[in-house]
């Protein structure tokens, strides 16, 4: 039986940054495993946000008072600091959005509107998130462009010789999710960025799950766009980012007006302001951004590889302790995969094995996840997932493997 945890993390000390953890949940102690669905957040995060509201509370990029002038720089340290998390070559390719949908939606309306034609091709893979799929087929059907489907083997893998035969010289936009929510595979996106380029097609990365996964580094990508959320990473809900490169953002036409985004206003024209702030209009989320901020460096403090680490034991464990439950079904065994196990259990409906396991105080995800397709594509309803992040434990999933026994044993 495996048991390695990342030598370097003390992860008691880590659960101690987490007030929501210290809570019982029918009686019983929190095991959260639905990290893929949101992250819980520390108490640097929740407390960047009470200090804002609590010390200097002002609109920012407009005043000249001393809380707008201090709110505006804390506002703007948070995108230098996601500059730095992400690699971004220039500060100004960070935008601030309300996290990965948004930031989809607003690459498929102020690009897709803009260079979109009849006829293009959209290509997306079999496992995308809703986020990543309507969109898509919403610009597709306004424009007469085309959504073609990679599909994904048994294991949850995609083939990059699929990918480079349904790329042609129609296809204008590759859109492909850099860590699955339902199955956990990672995807080669560096690899389909060089396949896409060579058709001279752009690459999209959701990164909903990836970024507190995985060491995201844009440039070494190569994509043209990577949209994350915050509250995926340990930061607040409501809030995100969306890089792109400045040679495609300063072609793009904004797809939302108001204040801030635009240079001069007349009723005769407007012309806009310069990037990112073409694409932030109105008063923005501020003290979430600048609370995200902190999750970044609470990330950082903790260093990605001993997280990474420590979440690839955690998925090892549960995969060997989960193997011993009876009549269990295993999706998404690709070779390369973060933190999440999906799976079914014969004879036990998913979301019966969900409200049992809740009263043990195990919180998981159950259903399809926001990927009917792929639920489709696998012949199910959905799937019951355990999702982990940096402070769950080897002795959480040895609990959550034997409550599932007994879950079993009560149903045969």
């Amino acid at each position: 039986m495996s048991t390695a945890v990342a030598p370097k993390l003390d992860i008691q000390k880590i659960r101690k940054d987490f007030p929501i953890l210290e809570q019982k949940v029918n009686g019983k102690p929190l095991i959260y495993f639905d990290n893929a669905a949101t992250t819980q957040k520390p108490k640097q995060v929740i407390n960047a946000i009470s200090e804002y509201y609590e010390g200097y509370n002002a609109n920012i990029h407009r005043g000249l008072h001393s809380l707008a002038e201090k709110a505006t720089t804390a506002f703007e340290d948070s995108r230098k600091v996601f500059q730095k998390f992400i690699n971004a070559a220039e500060v100004e390719e960070v935008i601030f959005t309300k996290g990965t949908t948004d930031g989809i939606n607003l690459i498929a309306n102020a690009y897709g509107r803009k260079f979109l034609q009849e006829g293009d091709e959209i290509l997306i893979t079999a496992m995308e998130h809703h986020s990543n799929i309507v969109p898509w087929q919403m610009i597709a059907e306004e424009k007469g462009a085309i959504l073609k489907v990679v599909p994904v083997n048994a294991k949850g893998e995609i083939s990059l010789d699929d990918v480079e035969k349904l790329i042609t010289d129609k296809t204008k936009i590759v859109s492909v999710v850099y860590a699955s929510n339902s199955l956990g595979t990672v995807n080669p996106v560096k690899d389909i960025a060089k396949l896409a380029h060579a058709k001279n097609a752009l690459m999209v990365v959701d990164g909903a799950q990836a970024s507190s996964h995985c060491v995201v580094d844009v440039q070494n990508l190569d994509c043209d766009f990577y949209a994350t959320s915050g509250h995926k990473m340990y930061g607040p809900t409501g809030c995100g980012i969306l890089y792109g490169k400045r040679a495609i953002l300063e072609e793009m036409t904004p797809y939302q007006g108001g204040g801030e985004m635009i240079d001069n206003v007349s009723f005769e024209k407007t012309t806009y302001n310069d990037i990112p702030y073409k694409f932030e209009a109105g008063t923005p989320n501020i003290a979430d951004v600048v609370a995200l901020k902190k999750a970044a460096e609470y990330i950082d403090a903790i260093g990605k590889d001993n997280i990474m680490a420590h979440e690839q034991a955690l998925t090892q464990h549960a995969h060997e302790r989960l193997s011993e439950v009876p009549g269990i079904n295993f999706y998404g065994t690709a070779a390369e995969k973060v933190s999440v196990v999906s799976f079914t259990i014969d004879n036990v409906h998913p979301y019966d094995a969900g409200m049992m396991l809740d009263a043990k105080g195990i919180a998981v995800r159950t259903g399809h996840h926001c990927t009917q397709p792929l639920m489709d594509h696998f012949g199910i309803e959905g799937t019951i997932r355990a999702s982990f992040s940096v402070y769950n434990t080897i002795e959480e999933i040895d609990f959550f493997a034997d409550s599932l026994k007994d879950i079993v044993a009560k149903f045969s």
